[in-house]
């Protein structure tokens, strides 16, 4: 990709030579969280189909998956969309006839999405998730599980950083992922009113429980140079959009374009280790069977390749082969780490699969150990009253998502309130699961919350 930007100061040129293979197109997951109604959908809507919404949700049609959320405008599911940008830095929309924002079933699938990727040199994978309170926690399961590279927190100016905005971007502190701020609706917020969101967006962000570095971007030169370094360092980059007069919306598309993918991050994604796939959704399709996705954390994979899927309700891992491999639904015939990919499974019942199994490579040594307690050290965030032995929770730790008890607590008063550190020896609840050393893991219950990592499995 070749793009320049100047100023009488500077001068920015970026070169990025397009794929040779499907398998090898850089890919970029930005999650998109905020309060309900703060326009997370309509964003996407435009950003992803290339026109621009009319003030009444048209934008927002074509990425729901089910009939009340189209009647309600709200998101309630984990949704998923693509932009592909080409060898030149320009925006890859559906073809035209996906243009429109069709409210039939058949022409709301995604089916311009293998078209997409042929022609994309990059691809940025938008996680929808829902805004409401009363679906928290589906979309703390999608933060957790999706490995996204950045976190786009949507902030409606007419309303400001409220409610499970304030939730939603404690969880991506904590799960330390880069945060974009997008302040959305500008078009129809009085001028004040816009200031003052303005203000409180800043002042949260500098507060002692963020510390971050806000920065504005009104201009392509500061968009280049803040993709660059705003993931390493502490810096919040903030943009002021408009989904109907299309205000800010070439400088958010650019950004997005140039944050350097995590695919060939060596510390993150380990492509020379053993194979490892969590799973994170899965369905029954007609004349394929069943088919899972999930995000490949180690290792690469061929379609025909023989594997072990796991554990089941007693921990055991059992032989599956994977029938064929699509990324973004083209079809491929080898998959690496840190790439989202979905796997058609050769003779298994979508009964024998749940999210947050694993697929992992079949080797000569013991097999993968699953486990039914682990130590974590942990921090409570909020709790309203003590926390002791049996007290119990749902754990999101990756793909992972149980109900744990508390087996034991290494504190001198042997409970944990609020701001407490110990660690703690929990137990799963239904079944034993895979974890590994060093994940990170959130749990709530109510108003509870708490957060740590996983320091030893028992």
């Amino acid at each position: 990709m070749a793009t320049l930007s100047s100023s009488p100061t500077s001068a920015y040129l970026l070169l990025r030579l397009p794929s040779a293979t499907l398998e090898r197109i850089p890919e970029l997951r930005v999650a998109c969280v905020g309060n309900v109604d703060s326009g997370k959908s309509t964003t996407l809507g435009v950003l992803t189909r290339g026109f621009l919404d009319d003030g009444r949700g048209k934008a927002r049609v074509a990425l729901f998956r089910h009939k009340h959320e189209i009647e309600s405008g709200r998101t309630s599911s984990v949704g998923m969309e693509i932009l592909g940008f080409s060898a030149s830095g320009e925006p890859v929309f559906p073809s035209a006839g996906m243009e429109t924002a069709a409210s039939s079933a058949a022409k709301r699938e995604k089916l311009g999405w293998d078209d997409i990727i042929r022609k994309s040199a990059k691809i940025v994978s938008f996680i929808d998730l829902a805004g409401h309170e009363k679906y928290l926690k589906t979309t703390l399961y999608g933060m957790t599980s999706q490995n996204a590279d950045c976190v786009m927190l949507m902030v409606g100016a007419n309303a400001g950083l409220i409610g499970m905005s304030k939730e939603h971007l404690a969880i991506a502190l904590a799960l330390s992922v880069p945060v974009v701020i997008a302040i959305t609706k500008i078009d129809m917020t009085p001028a004040n009113v816009l200031e003052s969101t303005v203000k409180s967006v800043v002042k949260i962000l500098k507060s002692p429980g963020c510390r971050k570095t806000p920065v504005f971007v009104r201009i392509r030169e500061a968009a280049v140079e803040i993709s660059q370094s705003f993931i390493k360092d502490r810096i919040c980059p903030i943009f002021l959009i408009s989904n109907v007069s299309g205000q800010g919306l070439d400088l958010l598309r650019t950004f997005i374009n140039l944050i350097p993918s995590s695919m060939g991050d060596e510390e993150k994604y380990l492509l020379d280790a053993p194979f490892e796939y969590a799973i994170t959704e899965l369905w029954s399709v007609p004349y394929v069977g069943t088919v899972v996705n999930g995000t490949i954390n180690s290792g690469s994979i061929h379609a025909g390749d023989t594997v072990l899927l796991g554990p089941d309700g007693h921990g055991a891992f059992g032989n599956v082969t994977v029938k064929s491999i699509q990324r973004k639904r083209a079809t491929v015939d080898t998959a690496e780490a840190g790439q989202s990919v979905s796997f058609a499974l050769k003779r298994v019942r979508r009964g024998a699969v749940r999210k947050g199994m694993v697929i992992v490579a079949k080797t000569d040594g013991p097999p993968p150990h699953a486990v039914r307690r682990f130590e974590g050290q942990v921090l409570i965030l909020y709790h309203n009253t003590t926390m002791q032995r049996n007290y119990q929770a749902m754990l999101h730790c990756g793909a992972v998502r149980q109900t744990v008890r508390i087996v034991s607590i290494d504190h001198p008063q042997g409970l944990l309130r609020t701001g407490d550190r110990a660690t703690v020896v929990f137990e799963f609840v239904v079944g034993p699961e895979f974890l590994k050393v060093g994940m990170k893991l959130l749990f709530r219950e109510g108003k509870t919350k708490g957060l740590g990592v996983v320091t030893k499995l028992l």
